[in-house]
């Protein structure tokens, strides 16, 4: 199921909720259902070595060689 982030448009309350099916997210604040969908950023599981899990966002860098400018700011690829 995925994991949207909004705000209401009554409230200016904002929330997540994961949204299966038909299903429409409501405010748990006031039960709204006139809602903004915001911009966000996923996160990406990586696995090391036995199975760790190590979370990163797609604000960590670059996923080659960590540069912290971003992905396509090192010279190495």
């Amino acid at each position: 199921m995925p994991l949207y982030e909004y705000v209401c448009r009554k409230c200016e309350h904002q929330f997540e909720a994961l949204v299966s099916g038909d299903r429409a997210a409501a405010c748990p604040k006031c039960e709204s259902t006139k809602l903004e969908q915001m911009f966000s950023s996923f996160a990406v599981g990586v696995t090391k070595g036995r199975g760790r899990f190590n979370k990163s966002s797609a604000s960590d860098g670059c996923g080659s060689c960590g540069d912290p400018r971003g992905p396509g700011s090192c010279s190495s690829h």
